[in-house]
């Protein structure tokens, strides 16, 4: 099992994350999801809504437990960086501290009253049929930990959600350590736009880590390699 962080966020961080339209699409992908509370609250507005994680292969009590301590640990991060955080979005860092604590809390309950709607897996193979959602979310795995993962990784995993969605966004677009640009993006996005998968960067109404106020907006579905 991964040893990075198995975070809560909340529905309302990701509306800011991506941007999202109202209403929302009829059927979403959160991929490596992690804690968080998007899908729970996604289906109770009728979306079609999926989370895939590897940690879903833990049992729900394990994985409620480690998810709790990970938002505690989450919170320990941000106040050893504080210089590398801004608090315009949430005003204070006891209402950040509140959504994901909230978000927690929903998760655990969805996972255990319809754990049909959390699946163990993980990039860069996904098991859905091409096309099976309109709309797949990836927040903070890709370009977030390219210090862990390779270039291939990252086109491989672009692709593969090319293919199971109609659009995809990614967010953010900056290294999780230092908010440095990530230098093979461009590279990647000419692959796929060699593919048939058009790209656009677009800005969100959301910054916490500086300068991480972009998302990667993906169309067109990418052939299986």
């Amino acid at each position: 099992m991964s040893t990075m962080l198995v975070t809560s966020r909340s529905f309302t961080e990701y509306s800011a994350f991506f941007d999202l339209p109202t209403p929302l699409p009829a059927s979403i992908l959160d991929c490596s999801a992690g804690g968080s509370g998007f899908t729970a609250v996604a289906a109770s507005h009728g979306v079609d809504a999926v989370a895939l994680d590897p940690a879903y292969a833990m049992a729900p009590a394990e994985l409620g437990s480690h998810v709790r301590k990970s938002n505690t640990g989450g919170t320990q991060m941000v106040a050893d960086n504080a210089d590398a955080f801004v608090w315009g979005w949430y005003g204070s860092r006891s209402r950040r501290d509140e959504l994901r604590a909230e978000a927690a809390e929903v998760f655990v309950e969805d996972l255990a009253s319809h754990p049909e709607r959390y699946v163990a897996g993980s990039l860069p193979v996904l098991p859905f049929a091409d096309g099976r959602f309109e709309l797949a979310l990836c927040s903070h795995l890709l370009f977030t930990w390219a210090n862990q993962f390779p270039e291939s990784w990252h086109l491989s995993s672009l692709r593969e959600l090319a293919r199971v969605a109609r659009e995809v966004r990614v967010f953010p677009l900056v290294h999780q350590a230092d908010a440095a640009p990530i230098p093979f993006l461009a590279p990647l996005l000419s692959a796929l736009e060699a593919e048939g998968v058009a790209s656009e960067i677009r800005r969100v109404p959301y910054e916490f880590q500086r300068g991480a106020d972009e998302m990667l907006v993906l169309s067109g579905q990418a052939s299986q390699s």
